[in-house]
């Protein structure tokens, strides 16, 4: 076994971090967070502030999307014999599941914004008849949140099998990502009323990438010396 750290794992590194920090940002200084289903009183605490609610939103989708840049480095840098095996399906999943949460937090971002306006002005009838047509796309936005989380959590028992099975990264953070995984999907298919008990999973997710880059910018990744 030997440590690969070069540009490469710099790089990755501070994908992880930086994809970490927009997520936190972009979450943490949003002036309102929309629940599980938009509802009215959403576009009143939007159009408040909308424009720095807008720019906190972007910020936090391109958290999303920075952390599916970080593990498609992870994967340029250790998809080799023996590892690709676990890491490629591992990550793969886990990337799925990121871009699925991006596009349900930019539904939530382009409603929100779009319904302030629409809604300026109406009557309370017509209020509710426009929320009524949201119903429908807000059940399937639901449920790209809900397999978004179950496909990341499989694919992090998957990668934090290969991690530990190859030490990787180090026992504690080897074994974290397993157990991250398998409490991801526990909340999300054992506890029916799940959207307000999973969000704590966020910040542990955001810590695991803060950890990850930290290990990459300080000690890199472990590898046997065998090439493709």
């Amino acid at each position: 076994m030997s440590f690969k750290k070069d540009f490469e794992t710099r790089f990755t590194g501070w994908a992880f971090i930086l994809g970490a920090l927009l997520l936190l940002f972009g979450w943490v200084l949003s002036p309102h967070h929309i629940g599980e289903y938009i509802v009215f009183d959403d576009f009143a605490s939007v159009g408040e502030n909308i424009w720095f609610w807008i720019w906190m939103y972007r910020i936090h989708i391109f958290g999303w999307v920075t952390m599916g840049i970080a593990l498609f480095a992870l994967v340029s840098i250790t998809s080799r014999k023996p590892y690709r095996v676990l890491i490629l399906p591992g990550a793969g999943m886990v990337i799925i599941g990121t871009f699925t949460l991006a596009i349900a937090a930019a539904y939530y971002y382009n409603h929100g914004a779009w319904g302030v306006g629409q809604t300026a002005g109406l009557t309370a009838a017509e209020i509710e008849l426009f929320m009524d047509k949201l119903l429908f796309t807000n059940q399937y936005v639901t449920c790209f949140v809900r397999f978004g989380r179950i496909f990341s959590g499989v694919g992090l028992v998957i990668l934090g099998a290969a991690f530990v099975k190859w030490n990787m990264f180090g026992k504690g953070l080897n074994w974290f990502t397993i157990l991250l995984g398998l409490v991801a999907m526990g909340i999300i298919l054992l506890i029916p009323d799940n959207f307000e008990v999973y969000k704590p999973v966020f910040y542990v997710k955001v810590a695991w990438l803060v950890a990850m880059g930290a290990v990459l910018l300080t000690k890199g990744v472990q590898l046997h010396a065998v090439e493709r």
